[in-house]
């Protein structure tokens, strides 16, 4: 790559670097630079933010821009990068979030949001007018900048000449390099000063069913004003969320004297985020900035050498299985633990307290997981519809998303009807992905009417909802009275412009429903709290919430739970609106389903005509059964029930353990006869010989289906059902059962019987030794052996020193090799 010129802005590099760590690598960075893709790793606080922009920027001598992962980092970034160029905002240095953008025509670095980049990018994946783009905080693995580098990666290949970076703190520079095509490495040492760290663990537990504990944040809270005090000078405390954030202030601001508390979240307004993270002015009292994570790598806090650390974390989960996804508080990973401490000696010699045990920290994860692992993919799979990538498929990316769930993410595309049947999206969903709202709020703002906007301006963002009761909160952000109404406002005016004018006006139950479908539940029963939702999960309203009595709802939010809150659910919603039945049916219309069922009862197949919507059923009618009827529901029943439920006769049994056995030994084609083999197959062996009850079907004939030809001929060869034996009479074979790992056929066959029987039968082309139980004459069991040879020779003169006192009708011939072989006693033996 080459300097292009004339630039936009020149940056004064030296002034920009001065004192910054990451500035002593300014020549590697502009060599890696100049190659079109590059690397960047460097420790939290060495400047790679603050430098690497505007170096790149002078390179390139176009517009560069630079994610961040939050908004709150994209502002304080590109405030610093101006100060220090001595140029106000919106000039050379600009910056976009969503619904704030202050950049000009001479801006020459735009500082803004992986969203805002991804929405750019699908809009014209070429990015006109743009000379380079760096990712910062790679390392967090969060799911929009996962996307942007496989996207950016081959936007490489439609523009050569753009310039593609990734920098972070820690991460896997190789795997990086690898996505982006080979790109040159920098890597940055760290400039941490001496760090004293030490555990104070609390006697309460961080956390319990309801999440972190008030114990635990008065322990936090107490070890943090300590610390200060020993300290006196500036401390960063972490705790995992924006509520803990703004109860641990309210603690410390009852502990402490000439201290300046300031909470640093996502939430606040910008202001207030500016004085957190501005620095300390001379004169100023010392300060204790509580943060939730962001404060972690992708933005600094000037001035800081104490960082007391709550040891949390808050992170996207997923349970596919009630279809639910929402952020849990878990323990923070080992590498974010090392990333907030050396926050404490960036600066100079620091302390880090860990308010967690050494064990605890052991017993942490090494690292956080990829959000594209644990996240609900609805959005990402119409981004990557829209990128011509449906599914992710031939992406270049660090983690594919799972299979199971970018699949469900497409299906619930199409049944929004933002997908078409091979995934690629319509021109509502080419719409819908441009819209800087999640996929769903995107549907209602669209469809949804005027009244639209208020409401997914209300759940999109952090309001919740008292007793999940979302006309309520409505009411209050309308009058003002519930915090953060300014801000609902501000959204509320915004997604009004964007959504443009529209018919009608939805209720917010409606609303809701456009976006979750699969979320409309009904009451479970008169006087209940407990809803079923359509998608099959139950869930429980609050206790006290103002919804209660509602019989249809449309739920935005549902979370796990457990006890009395649940009402025996596993889950409680968080965010509802009611709905009328006539609504939920409408709105509800893709997934009604009229179907005809039929189960199996007390032997009989009993049929019923039934109406649903998804999992809530709606109506269901007694019908007479058909002939199409009877497979289905006795297969549904084996399948519920396993083959236990059939009717098995000793052949048949045996018939399954002869073939068992083969299989075990011979392997294919001779099919495989283990419970979760035969339930796979059912369709191909049973269904063809059911007849209308259990009891009916010939299971010796299902199960000769199965047997593979020509090889079937040789089954009574390789595990015959009897077995000659020398009096002239042939014994049953009982064979192993097919969960009986290493079990052996058995013959049991009484011991004169057997006289003059010297080598053990082998069966299955002589791979298995037949087990003898050598019976008594009353068929009581002697002895067991595979090797009858040794056994004449040697125990049985035990056996027949005991037994022919017992037995003496029967012959115990001293010698058993010259014998004949009998099943009759003594005198029936002589007179023959």
């Amino acid at each position: 790559m080459t300097d292009r010129s004339p630039a936009l802005h020149r940056f004064d590099l030296d002034v920009v670097g001065a004192g910054l760590p990451v500035a002593a690598a300014r020549e590697e960075l502009g060599a890696a630079a100049r190659t079109g893709a590059m690397v960047v790793t460097a420790p939290p606080g060495t400047g790679k933010t603050t430098l690497v922009p505007p170096l790149v920027a002078n390179l390139v001598g176009g517009l560069t821009l630079v994610t961040q992962p939050r908004r709150v980092a994209v502002r304080a970034a590109a405030r610093r990068l101006a100060s220090l160029d001595g140029s106000p905002l919106g000039g050379p240095v600009g910056f976009t979030v969503r619904g704030e953008r202050t950049v000009g025509k001479g801006t020459a670095v735009e500082m803004l949001t992986p969203g805002v980049l991804l929405r750019r990018l699908l809009a014209d994946p070429e990015l006109p007018g743009v000379s380079a783009v760096v990712l910062d905080e790679v390392h967090e693995r969060s799911l929009e900048t996962d996307l942007l580098l496989g996207m950016l990666a081959e936007t490489r290949q439609l523009r050569e000449d753009l310039l593609v970076g990734a920098m972070s703190a820690t991460l896997d520079a190789r795997a990086v390099a690898e996505v982006l095509d080979g790109a040159a490495i920098v890597e940055v040492p760290s400039a941490l000063h001496p760090l004293r760290t030490e555990h104070a663990p609390s006697p309460s537990p961080r956390l319990d069913a309801r999440g972190v504990t008030r114990e635990f944040l008065d322990h936090l809270a107490r070890t943090a004003a300590r610390a200060q005090r020993e300290e006196g000078r500036d401390a960063l405390v972490f705790v995992p969320g924006a509520r803990e954030v703004d109860q641990t202030v309210a603690r410390l601001q009852g502990l402490v004297d000439g201290v300046e508390v300031l909470p640093l979240h996502g939430r606040l307004p910008a202001a207030q985020q500016d004085r957190a993270t501005g620095g300390r002015r001379p004169g100023e009292p010392p300060r204790i900035v509580v943060s939730t994570a962001l404060a972690e790598s992708s933005l600094t806090v000037p001035g800081v050498h104490l960082v007391v650390d709550a040891g949390l974390s808050r992170e996207v989960r997923r349970d596919r299985g009630r279809d639910m996804s929402g952020l849990v508080t878990v323990s923070a990973s080992r590498a974010a633990i090392e990333q907030r401490a050396g926050r404490a000696a960036r600066q100079g010699p620091g302390r880090a307290v860990r308010v967690f045990s050494e064990a605890e920290l052991a017993g942490m994860p090494a690292q956080s997981p990829p959000e594209i692992t644990a996240a609900d993919l609805t959005d990402a799979a119409l981004w990557l519809a829209c990128w011509g990538t449906p599914r992710g498929e031939g992406l270049p990316l660090l983690t594919p998303p799972p299979a199971a769930e970018i699949r469900a993410a497409e299906d619930t595309l199409r049944a929004l009807g933002l997908v078409d049947e091979e995934g690629r999206p319509t021109p509502a969903g080419r719409r819908t992905a441009k819209l800087p709202v999640g996929v769903r709020e995107a549907r209602a703002l669209l469809a949804g009417g005027p009244s639209a906007a208020e409401i997914v301006a209300a759940v999109s963002d952090d309001h919740r909802p008292t007793g999940a009761d979302l006309p309520r909160l409505l009411a209050d952000l309308r009058a003002g009275r519930a915090p953060g109404a300014e801000r609902w406002r501000r959204e509320r005016d915004r997604l009004t412009r964007l959504a443009g004018s529209s018919d009608g006006s939805a209720s917010p139950g409606a609303v809701l429903a456009l976006a979750r479908p699969e979320r409309i539940a009904r009451r479970v029963g008169d006087g209940s709290r407990s809803y079923l939702l359509a998608s099959g999960t139950r869930a429980a309203l609050p206790e006290g919430s103002g919804l209660l009595g509602a019989p249809w709802l449309a739920v935005w939010e549902v979370q796990r739970a457990e006890g009395r809150a649940a009402d025996g659910t596993g889950a409680v919603i968080r965010a509802a609106a009611p709905l009328t039945e006539d609504e939920a049916l409408d709105l509800g219309a893709g997934l009604l389903v009229e179907e005809r069922t039929a189960r199996l009862e007390n032997g009989t197949v009993r049929a019923r005509r039934r109406r649903a919507l998804g999992a809530i059923e709606l109506s269901s009618t007694p019908v007479a059964a058909t002939a199409d009827d009877t497979a289905p529901a006795v297969l549904a029943a084996v399948r519920e029930r396993g083959l236990d439920a059939l009717n098995w006769s000793d052949t048949a049994r045996n018939l399954r353990h002869r073939l068992a056995l083969i299989h075990r030994e011979l392997g294919d084609p001779w099919p495989a006869m283990d419970e979760d083999a035969l339930l796979a197959t059912l369709e191909t062996w049973l269904a063809p010989h059911v007849r209308t009850r259990l009891d009916g079907i010939d299971l010796v004939s299902a199960l000769r289906t199965l047997l593979p030809w020509p090889e079937a001929s040789e089954l009574d060869a390789l595990a015959p059902e009897r077995l000659p034996v020398p009096s002239g009479s042939t014994a049953r074979i009982d064979y192993p059962a097919p969960d009986e790992e290493g079990g052996r056929p058995v013959l049991a066959v009484k011991l004169q019987e057997l006289f003059g029987l010297a080598e053990t039968p082998r069966l299955v082309r002589g791979r298995v030794p037949v087990l003898f139980h050598l019976l008594s004459p009353a068929r009581r069991p002697l002895a067991v052996t595979d090797d009858l040879r040794s056994f004449w020779d040697g125990p049985y003169r035990e056996v027949r020193k005991e037994m022919r006192g017992r037995y003496p009708k029967h012959p115990w011939p001293e010698d058993p090799w010259t014998a004949p072989a009998t099943a009759r006693t003594t005198a029936r033996l002589r007179s023959s």
